[in-house]
């Protein structure tokens, strides 16, 4: 019965590891991770490593998603607030072009 758990549990985690690679959006590829942590966390609580199980649920499941979900975030407000700047600059520079002829 063990044996069946422990293939269940790495089908798991191989079937999470492959979602993850195929993943596209990085919302969904942080989604997908924590998916993995929690299936690794599992399988070493099944091979009785409760410590390694522990630190993974922490570490793999909420604060690597997290940071990666944050990051994400910051990473596209800035590329919206570069993207106003440089529309702003268009529109100005156009219309002094036209003011100087």
């Amino acid at each position: 019965m063990n044996d069946v758990l422990i293939v269940l549990a790495l089908a798991l985690v191989a079937a999470a590891a492959t979602a993850a690679v195929l993943a596209r959006d990085p919302v969904r590829q942080s989604t997908v991770l924590a998916l993995l942590g929690l299936a690794l966390a599992l399988l070493f609580a099944i091979l009785q490593a409760p410590d390694v199980a522990l630190s993974q649920l922490a570490v793999g499941s909420v604060l690597t998603p997290l940071m990666l979900l944050l990051s994400v975030r910051k990473v596209r407000r800035k590329g919206r607030a570069d993207g106003r700047a440089d529309d702003r600059e268009q529109e100005t520079g156009s219309a002094g072009e036209g003011e100087r002829r």
